[in-house]
C-alpha cells in the first residue's frame, strides 16, 4: 500500500511545476516582482515552520515579494495580519487557516481589491471568494491511517490483503479539531474503513466513543487528547483489559495519547503499548515510530504542497489559469473550490529511511 502510495505522490511531484494554461495577458507584465501574502497558523507545530519557509523560498525564485505571517493560533492575529497583507497591496494571499470559517470579511475584501484567494491544505469556508485549494487527498489521509492500525493489529498483512484474523481488538478514536474542515475527512476516512470490521465484531471501541462530536480534540491539542485518552483508561479500561490500537489523526495528539498510556503503565511491566497512528511525519514522531511507540504516520511532502502554491500564485500573477485535479470533493458550503491534491504516503518503522531520509526531507541525523 505505501509503496503504491510512493509511486503516485512521485508521479504527482514529477508534474508539479509549470502547469497550467500558458496564455498571458497584460497581468503579466504588471505585477512583476508583486507582493504575495502567506498567512500560517502557528510556528507551534514544526510542519507549518518548514511550510511557510517553503512557499516563501519558491515565490521569491519567482521573483516576488513575500509577507510571511505566522499567527500563534490566534484567529484576530491572523485577522489582524491579513487585513495588514490587503492594505499593502497583496496580489495573491496564501492562507492556512486557524478556524476554516473565520475570514469571511477578510475574502470579501480581496475580491473587492482583485486579490486572488488560495486556500493553503485548510480549506476556507463559507465564502464564494475562494479561488483554489491546494491540499493532499484528506479523506485518503484516513483510509490509509485506519489501514496501518488494521496492519498494525494483524487484522491486514503489509498488501493491505485480510489475514483472517479476528480479534476483538479493542480500540479507540480520535479526531482533529471541529473547526478544521480536514478533520472531517480524516474522520470519515477513517471511520469508513473501520466501520465493517467494528461491525463484524474484529474490533470494539469500548468507550463506545465513535461520533466525530465525542472523538474530536478541539485545537488539535496534545494535552487534551492526553486528558481524554486518560479518561477513557480510567472509565472503559478499569476491569483489567487493554486497549490495543488507538486511531489518531495527527502526531502531536498521538504524542499526547502516548504519555496517558505510559502514565497508567502501557509499555511497561509486560503491558504492550497499543497500535497508534498519526500524521505529519514530525520528527519526535519518526523517533517515537524508529523506537517502536508509536507505529505509523502519514507523511504529506509538504514540499510539493509548497512549490504547487507557489505555482498558483506565479500563473496567476502571469493570467494564467492553474491547472487543477479535483473539482467535486471541496464543497466550503457556498462553492465547490477547485483544488490540486497529493497523494499521502504511510510511514513506519519498515519504511521510514526509504521515505523520508532517502527523499532528503529528513537527514539521519534528525532522527538521532
Amino acid at each position: 500500500m505505501a509503496a503504491a502510495a510512493i509511486g503516485v505522490a512521485v508521479a504527482l511531484a514529477a508534474c508539479s511545476g509549470g502547469r497550467g494554461d500558458t496564455s498571458t495577458d497584460s497581468k503579466a507584465h504588471s505585477n512583476k516582482g508583486a507582493l504575495v501574502g502567506v498567512a500560517m497558523p502557528t510556528k507551534v507545530d514544526q510542519r507549518w515552520i518548514r511550510d511557510g519557509a517553503a512557499v516563501k523560498q519558491n515565490l521569491e525564485k519567482d521573483g516576488y515579494k513575500v509577507d510571511l505571517e505566522y499567527a500563534n493560533n490566534d484567529i484576530p492575529t491572523q485577522v489582524q495580519q491579513i487585513n495588514t497583507m490587503i492594505t499593502k497591496g497583496a496580489k495573491v494571499l496564501i492562507l492556512a487557516s486557524i478556524n476554516g470559517g473565520s475570514l469571511s470579511d477578510q475574502l470579501d475584501a480581496a475580491a473587492k481589491s482583485g486579490i486572488k484567494v488560495i486556500a493553503y491544505d485548510r480549506l476556507l469556508t463559507g465564502d464564494k471568494n475562494v479561488d483554489y485549494y491546494v491540499s493532499f487527498d484528506n479523506y485518503k489521509v484516513g483510509v490509509y491511517q485506519a489501514n496501518s492500525l488494521l496492519t498494525g493489529l494483524g487484522v491486514l498483512d503489509a498488501d493491505g490483503k485480510k489475514t483472517g484474523k479476528k480479534g476483538p481488538f479493542n480500540i479507540e478514536v480520535f479526531a482533529g479539531s471541529p473547526d478544521d474542515n480536514n478533520a472531517t475527512f480524516f474522520y470519515n476516512g477513517g471511520m469508513d474503513t473501520l466501520k465493517p470490521y467494528i461491525e463484524d465484531g474484529t474490533l470494539v471501541v469500548k468507550s463506545g466513543q465513535t461520533d466525530f462530536k465525542q472523538v474530536a480534540i478541539q485545537g488539535w491539542d496534545p494535552a487534551r487528547a492526553k486528558a481524554r485518552m486518560q479518561n477513557l483508561i480510567a472509565k472503559s479500561y478499569s476491569d483489567g483489559s487493554s486497549v490495543q490500537g488507538v486511531l489518531s489523526p495527527y502526531d502531536g495528539l498521538s504524542d499526547g495519547i502516548l504519555s496517558a498510556l505510559q502514565g497508567a503503565g502501557y509499555g511497561s511491566a509486560g503491558k504492550a503499548l497499543p497500535i497508534i497512528t498519526g500524521q505529519d511525519a514530525e520528527v519526535a514522531s519518526v523517533k517515537q515510530i524508529i523506537a517502536g511507540t508509536q507505529y505509523s504516520t502519514i507523511y504529506k511532502d509538504t514540499r510539493e504542497l509548497a512549490r504547487e502554491a507557489a505555482t498558483m500564485s506565479d500563473q496567476l500573477l502571469k493570467g494564467q489559469k492553474p491547472k487543477v485535479n479535483d473539482t467535486k470533493s471541496y464543497d466550503n458550503k457556498v462553492k465547490v473550490v477547485p483544488a490540486y491534491l497529493f497523494q499521502p504516503v504511510v510511514v513506519t518503522k519498515d519504511n521510514y529511511k526509504k521515505v523520508l531520509v532517502d527523499s532528503g526531507y529528513y537527514t539521519d541525523a534528525d532522527l538521532q
